[in-house]
């Protein structure tokens, strides 16, 4: 199976980017699944459902969340009617939504997508990822009840992250983080069959700091002092992302690279 799995969308440019682009990507890696992380896509915060319409009929088979999941707050009753919108599993226990869940592919093949956020360094307390996601995995064992896993963890903390890769290795088929906003280096098969990334990136303009327009957070760091509200950068945008390709029988991958699509990271020549 071929997976395409893009980070967090920021604002109005990160929207335009994967409007602009996504089913040429999805045609050009020849993908049978494409998950894309939205969490920042609605004015730098949240996602609203008409944002997350217009995403899906862009190409994405499936949205995952974080921890502004419902900063929209119409997404409290949205997304228990779009089930494939993916908050992550412990964000709480009364939470609407789900937090993981099988997809089909056109090829019949079943796909599970789970999210969980980290614990290091957030700004609040969430339940243990690693038991919320422990369960998952036991329930739907790659090669058995799916053919492919993708797991979104999505903290603050590399070190967090790659705790998460190995604590599934072997039982996914890929870990990717989200929530920093800057792509890592590392796009890495680990030792028993899980392709691994540390971040993703994001799906924002890059000449910003986090996707935000750079005034305001330079001014919070030069001074310590804030004059308006984050507004995220509205210049070309950059796709950042991942691309696995799995064993049909175990789910494992056999191959992992790293996307950069389009705005100032795009790869070019030498």
């Amino acid at each position: 199976m071929r997976l395409l799995f893009f980070g967090d969308i920021v604002g109005r440019s990160g929207r335009a980017a994967i409007k602009d682009n996504l089913v040429r990507l999805r045609k050009d890696w020849r993908a049978d699944f494409v998950i894309v992380n939205a969490e920042n896509a609605t004015s730098g915060a949240g996602l609203s459902p008409a944002h997350a319409n217009e995403l899906l009929s862009s190409g994405a088979d499936c949205l995952t969340l974080g921890d502004h999941a419902f900063d929209q707050r119409d997404m409290l009753q949205f997304i228990d009617k779009e089930p494939r919108i993916i908050r992550p599993l412990n964000f709480a226990r009364t939470a609407p939504g789900r937090g993981a869940a099988i997809f089909t592919t056109t090829r019949g093949k079943k796909v599970l997508v789970a999210q969980v956020l980290g614990q290091v360094f957030m700004k609040r307390a969430f339940d243990d990822p690693f038991s919320a996601i422990d369960k998952v995995l036991k329930s739907h064992p790659l090669g058995g009840a799916v053919a492919a896993t993708v797991v979104d963890m999505h903290c603050e903390a590399t070190s967090e992250k790659m705790a998460m890769g190995h604590w599934c290795d072997g039982r996914a088929s890929l870990v990717a983080g989200t929530h920093t906003h800057v792509p890592t280096a590392d796009a890495q098969i680990l030792d028993a069959g899980t392709a691994y990334l540390t971040d993703a990136g994001m799906c924002g303009d890059y000449g910003s700091v986090i996707g935000m327009n750079r005034d305001e957070p330079m001014r919070r760091f030069v001074t310590g002092m804030s004059k308006g509200r984050f507004r995220p950068a509205e210049g070309e945008a950059t796709l950042a992302g991942v691309f696995v390709e799995t064993d049909d029988t175990t789910g494992a991958a056999t191959s992992v690279r790293m996307i950069r699509a389009g705005g100032r990271l795009e790869p070019t020549a030498s």
